[in-house]
């Protein structure tokens, strides 16, 4: 099978069902678990917005062009905080209204520690599986993106907003009780909580207060001793026994493979 690549999807399931997409085909991974594989990069890369050819991607998957000028592009994805749509200088507005002014979630997640996140609300579960999370809660619900990274801003002040990528690659990590944590952090954080809360409408932030912790499960049969990441651009072809899927890496015998840094790149694969 040969097409151009985008991340991995993960459908919630006990394990998590694994699909790797080239251009409208997805191979399912799960069956695949235990037996040889093969991605090889032909040397095409086509941009994951424009389908402009490309001799290396930005971001992920975009071309120049589309990576400073795109807002889903903009600094301001990756630090919701800094918005500046209110300013009148949001790249896309259009695409802003859509996508960044609709409900968001904050929550906490256990992939190699504890840590805060956000998300679109539409994005759940999805979220937890592209980090290798083995467990979620959300803890607030927002009106937008800008409100989350607020709220996210406040509490990473006492606990990580990053996953260390190498450490939950190793082994699943040691289950945390999120509630609690969610708790101890409210009060560490209610000084700056209140005053975000009465920047916006009563109606703007709601503290979730029902919601159970998910428990997610990936499938693995064994862990790698010492990470190797695997690069296609500097090895064309790669070829390994597929040991598992967390995140959106392909756990091998010769190493670890990041499929959604390749998003654009065109692979011929074959199990």
């Amino acid at each position: 099978m040969q097409g151009q690549l985008r991340k991995l999807y993960g459908q919630i399931n006990r394990p998590i069902l694994y699909d790797l997409p080239l251009d409208s085909t997805k191979i399912a991974l799960n069956p695949l678990i235990g037996k040889t594989i093969k991605l090889v990069n032909t040397g095409n890369i086509r941009c994951v917005h424009c389908s402009r050819a490309i001799k290396k991607t930005y971001n992920q998957g975009y071309c120049y062009p589309c990576f400073i000028s795109l807002a889903q592009c903009d600094m301001c994805i990756m630090k919701p905080h800094t918005c500046h749509y209110a300013a009148g200088t949001c790249r896309e507005p259009a695409w802003g209204e859509e996508f960044c002014f609709q409900p968001h979630i904050v929550y906490l997640a256990n992939s190699s520690g504890i840590k805060v996140g956000i998300t679109r609300q539409s994005q759940i579960p999805t979220r937890w599986i592209d980090q290798g999370a083995t467990q979620a809660l959300p803890i607030f619900k927002v009106k937008s993106r800008h409100i989350s990274g607020l709220i996210e801003l406040v509490i990473s002040k006492h606990i990580s907003d990053k996953t260390n990528w190498q450490q939950m690659l190793k082994k699943t990590a040691e289950p945390i009780n999120l509630t609690a944590r969610r708790d101890e952090l409210i009060k560490l954080c209610e000084t700056e909580l209140t005053q975000i809360k009465q920047s916006f409408a009563p109606e703007a932030i709601e503290f979730l207060t029902q919601e159970q912790t998910l428990e997610l499960d990936f499938p693995i049969t064994q862990y790698p001793a010492k990470i190797k990441s695997l690069c296609l651009t500097k090895t064309p072809e790669i070829t390994g026994v597929l040991q598992g899927i967390k995140g959106q890496y392909l756990l091998l015998d010769a190493g670890v493979l990041n499929i959604r840094k390749y998003s654009g790149y065109e692979i011929a694969f074959s199990a």
